[in-house]
């Protein structure tokens, strides 16, 4: 779900800038935990190669999500070789289920990740939609306060993240 223009939060130096499922704090540490549900991506060499590395690796990791396989090979030696620059992008402004932005003055967007199931997905994104409408409804006094925050996971399930 899309609350506020992305793009100023974007890094001007990133091939491929993706969602995580978990944000450890810094845009080029391999340890976040991607989502491919979210990307920008700088159409150049550099990602077509990429895109063809991670196309080619669903055969190495059969029975694996792409989501899966992204979070393996972003370790490849083949990545630098290609001199793909990989950013993560902080849940701060692109949130999901699995980690939802705390700040509803900030975020940009949120995903339905850590979430297994169209109705679980359906339900939790209502609610996600539900306290945005009620937050932009509040005075402005009180949504600087930091006192509203999202009401999900519900259906969705935040130890999807651990497995």
């Amino acid at each position: 779900m899309w609350f506020r223009n992305p793009f100023p939060y974007f890094y001007p130096d990133g091939d491929l800038q993706v969602a995580c499922d978990h944000y450890v704090g810094n845009a080029t540490d391999l340890r976040n935990i991607a989502n491919g549900g979210f990307n920008y991506v700088k159409s150049n060499n550099q990602s077509i190669e990429f895109y063809k590395f991670w196309y080619s690796s669903r055969l190495r990791y059969p029975g694996y999500h792409d989501q899966d396989v992204l979070n393996f090979i972003k370790h490849d030696p083949y990545i630098m070789d290609i001199g793909l620059t990989i950013k993560f992008l902080s849940t701060t402004y692109f949130g999901g289920i699995c980690e939802p932005s705390k700040d509803l003055n900030e975020v940009c967007t949120m995903h339905a990740n850590c979430c297994i199931g169209l109705q679980s997905k359906l339900h939790d994104l209502r609610i996600i939609m539900e306290d945005w409408r009620d937050y932009m409804s509040m005075p402005p006094s009180l949504k600087t306060s930091g006192a509203f925050s999202w009401r999900v996971p519900q259906n969705c399930s935040l130890s999807l993240l651990n497995q």
